[in-house]
């Protein structure tokens, strides 16, 4: 058999990593031939995979929308393609062979709805590009997804039934570090995200702002981003800074970095936009304790971990309780 996998979007981060983790395990399967279209990511070919790129699709979107419509399906007939795999959370377009369809694409599924005056690019995601990709996914022929919530709000939003949807876990490589133990001198809250809205760092910043009230300061809290990157972080750096919280903005650190961080931090996780939340997984490793937004991605990755508490997403002051409960516990 020969397959088409299709994605042209991944160049890097998790879309990358989602790529080559498929790319591995074709490499081996060497009863069937793969082809991989892709624009700018390279992967070395072999004996049963051809690896075609068309660099020109990342110049703008309209490259990328032509190559879609015009381009793609002429590939599948002339290589004789028998299926596709679309990587990208929606089938390849204008073609007649059966399709399966990676989605890992958590915000058309998600509980939180945005409104198009707060966050345009989410509203657009979740209501133009949402409809393109559950129309897609009813009419694939099978669906893979990352996680066991994303699986069941796609049967239940797509109406379709629960034997073609598959959870394939992406692989995720946990670092080995020392055990966890907190700082007793100066407990410390990290939250290694960064700086879209819906990451919630303002509800992080009022629980700060609450302990502050209640002549809490004797700890650090750790938020991986620099507090220049858009009007909302600055506004947020800002505020932080004239009300003199202990909020350190380190910006963007390497992996191995995060891992010490997990193992003498308590995780904060207020995000409300995540297919997996992968440093609830990756702060569960070392054993760290973790306060999560009580989200079906949390529920999920750590509804079974011992030492996660969750808290209503928005709700500033259940956090500060929490946060207090963990710095009187030092």
């Amino acid at each position: 058999m020969r397959t088409l996998v299709y994605d042209v979007a991944a160049d890097s981060g998790g879309a990358a990593t989602v790529l080559q983790s498929f790319y591995e395990e074709f490499k081996k399967d060497t009863e069937n031939e793969y082809i991989f279209v892709l624009s700018v990511y390279k992967l070395p070919e072999t004996d049963n995979i051809k690896v075609l790129n068309f660099p020109e699709v990342k110049k703008s979107m309209l490259h990328r929308l032509y190559f879609d419509h015009f381009v793609a399906h002429k590939l599948v007939k002339k290589y004789k393609v028998d299926r596709v795999l679309s990587l990208q959370n929606i089938e390849l377009p204008h073609t007649n062979v059966p399709q399966t369809v990676y989605e890992h694409n958590a915000l058309p599924f998600s509980e939180y709805k945005f409104k198009p005056w707060e966050a345009f690019r989410p509203w657009y995601s979740q209501q133009i590009l949402g409809r393109m990709m559950k129309k897609s996914i009813r009419r694939a022929e099978k669906v893979l997804v990352q996680t066991n919530w994303m699986k069941e709000e796609i049967i239940r939003q797509c109406g379709i039934p629960a034997d073609r949807v598959e959870v394939k876990f992406p692989p995720v490589e946990m670092l080995k570090t020392h055990p966890w133990k907190m700082d007793e001198t100066c407990p410390t809250f990290f939250y290694p995200a960064g700086p879209p809205a819906y990451k919630n760092h303002r509800t992080f910043l009022k629980a700060c702002e609450l302990l502050k009230e209640q002549g809490m300061e004797d700890y650090r809290v750790i938020w991986t981003v620099t507090g220049e990157e858009n009007e909302g972080m600055k506004k947020l750096k800002a505020e932080a800074e004239e009300n003199k919280l202990p909020i350190e903005f380190i910006g963007p650190v390497p992996r191995t970095q995060l891992f010490e961080q997990y193992a003498s931090s308590v995780l904060v996780f207020p995000s409300y936009i995540e297919t997996i939340g992968l440093p609830l997984l990756e702060a569960r490793s070392v054993g760290a304790p973790i306060l999560a937004a009580d989200c079906l991605y949390a529920r999920d990755g750590v509804g079974d971990y011992d030492r996660a508490e969750f808290f209503e997403t928005f709700d500033s002051e259940a956090l500060s309780r929490l946060m207090k409960q963990k710095i009187v516990e030092k």
